[in-house]
């Protein structure tokens, strides 16, 4: 990965981690079997920095992981247009890693981590649904090997 341009804005990377988590939605990124970059936004959840994201069984991104498991995925923070700056306050993340499908038995931990991000008052009737779910749908987790983080504020 190349150095950063303007390095007195770039987080340290437990800020770049903690901006990643508390994060609500990603940008996935992957590329194809002619090389058409594809970027897909996501919810998704991390545990033990790695990044989990839930899809469908089919489906562009799992094609092209299947080609290339190398994956980007990129958060955007909080941000502040600075009108008469003509200029923004940012925060940012870019992961650079690889992407693996989880195994049936893999799956729970982070199912559950979704509920407890995105539904913390409905654990009991997420619990339910994950045990329904769990079958038809295919984790991502995304294996991180490299991040920056950026901010201006």
């Amino acid at each position: 990965m190349k150095s950063m341009r303007k390095i007195e804005r770039q987080m340290s990377e437990m800020k770049a981690i903690g901006l990643l988590a508390k994060s609500e939605y990603g940008i996935l990124s992957t590329c194809g079997e002619d090389n058409q970059p594809y970027g897909v936004p996501l919810n998704y959840v991390v545990i033990d920095k790695n990044i989990y994201l839930h899809c469908a069984s089919v489906g562009t991104k799992l094609d092209n992981i299947a080609l290339n498991n190398k994956v980007g995925f990129t958060v955007i923070g909080k941000t502040k247009i600075l009108q008469g700056e003509f200029s923004t306050e940012y925060e940012s993340v870019i992961v650079f890693g690889h992407a693996v499908l989880l195994k049936e038995e893999e799956k729970y931990k982070p199912l559950m981590e979704f509920i407890i991000k995105y539904s913390p008052e409905f654990i009991e009737k997420g619990q339910i649904y994950i045990d329904k779910a769990m079958a038809k749908v295919t984790l991502i987790k995304i294996e991180i090997d490299s991040l920056s983080g950026k901010n201006r504020v």
